[in-house]
């Protein structure tokens, strides 16, 4: 069973990115990665780097890619249909994403997701994709900074090798003020041909590929290292029962550079042990019930939480959520409260 299906939910990812900025270069990056079964959702199967030959059946119906699956998109109004098959049980996904075309609103297409009717969905960020060489000719031209980096959680400022010596370095600190102009929150990431660390984007809890799915991102992998920068991840392992009022201030304010945060744990109520799974991507927080023994005592009581991000202050991170788990020394209602609006809001 994979780790999404454990939870209940599936995490769908929205890619998108202006004509030419490297979505598909990043997406079949992606999908040479092992470690995850990933869905994905796109307008056109074209550069997706997929076998034509597994590619069978209606265009509309999951054919099998890189420990994953595939389902091609005719138009918005699809959008649900397919969720609905991608995150359906049986296939057993970690993830979907979600690829715009190069003509799709961002803020539209985000809210779709976020709102979509299908209850196996939650959303699991937006990942915008910015040509660091053309930036400020096709998308951004001055003025108001773009609607579209509002919705962003994860920038992935591309082609970065493609920007002359003299001007690399004026030119993305120009794209990230600008990011930052309308979404302090987002965080930015610099690379070129798409080599994005898949941690950022979704769970990959192994180095091997599925045993149970086609090996075609070996295939594709074609005996390379994996090209990418590594995200740093953190994880902390909670004694016991935790206050709910310490873990939701992590979750509403996380550390610097943390993109993700994820985990379970077990509150205290003072009346019975509650479990819950968390996580945070940007500044969605999602927060979902699980079971737990109550009379397990202190192995009921036991969790853990992960930081993941780029160049992570690792000491910071780790007080932060060493503190978050610390043992509850006694009720916290409103902090109670706070949980379970957040677990309300994500129902």
């Amino acid at each position: 069973m994979s780790r999404a299906a454990a939870s209940g939910r599936v995490p769908v990812v929205t890619l998108t990115g202006h004509l030419g900025a490297g979505k598909t270069t990043l997406l079949n990056h992606l999908l040479q990665q092992p470690g995850a079964r990933v869905g994905v959702v796109v307008n056109d199967f074209g550069d997706v780097n997929v076998d034509a030959g597994l590619v069978t059946g209606q265009i509309d119906e999951p054919a099998s890619i890189a420990g994953g699956c595939l389902c091609c998109l005719p138009d918005a109004g699809g959008l649900d249909d397919a969720l609905e098959k991608l995150t359906h049980p049986r296939l057993g996904l970690d993830v979907v994403i979600v690829e715009a075309s190069g003509i799709a609103d961002p803020v539209t297409l985000s809210r779709m997701i976020r709102f979509s009717g299908v209850e196996r969905v939650r959303p699991g960020g937006v990942v915008d994709v910015v040509d660091a060489a053309e930036q400020f000719g096709t998308v951004d031209h001055g003025g108001e900074a773009p609607a579209r980096y509002a919705v962003t959680s994860l920038v992935v400022v591309n082609k970065t090798d493609r920007l002359p010596a003299g001007e690399a370095e004026r030119t993305l600190a120009r794209i990230e003020a600008r990011v930052r102009e309308r979404n302090p929150a987002a965080q930015v990431v610099r690379t070129s041909h798409g080599r994005v660390d898949p941690a950022l984007v979704y769970d990959a809890a192994s180095a091997e590929d599925p045993p149970d799915q086609l090996p075609l991102a070996a295939l594709l992998r074609d005996g390379r290292e994996h090209d990418h920068e590594h995200a740093d991840a953190v994880t902390v392992t909670a004694p016991g029962p935790v206050a709910p009022g310490r873990l939701v201030d992590l979750l509403e304010e996380p550390p610097p550079g943390a993109y993700r945060i994820k985990g379970r744990v077990v509150v205290d109520t003072g009346r019975s042990l509650r479990g819950y799974v968390v996580n945070v991507v940007g500044r969605s927080v999602h927060v979902s019930s699980r079971r737990v023994d109550g009379s397990a005592g202190a192995a009921g009581g036991t969790g853990e939480l992960v930081a993941i991000g780029m160049h992570l202050d690792v000491g910071h991170v780790r007080e932060r959520l060493e503190h978050a788990l610390a043992p509850a020394e006694r009720p916290d209602a409103g902090g109670f409260a706070r949980l379970q609006r957040y677990r309300r809001l994500s129902d």
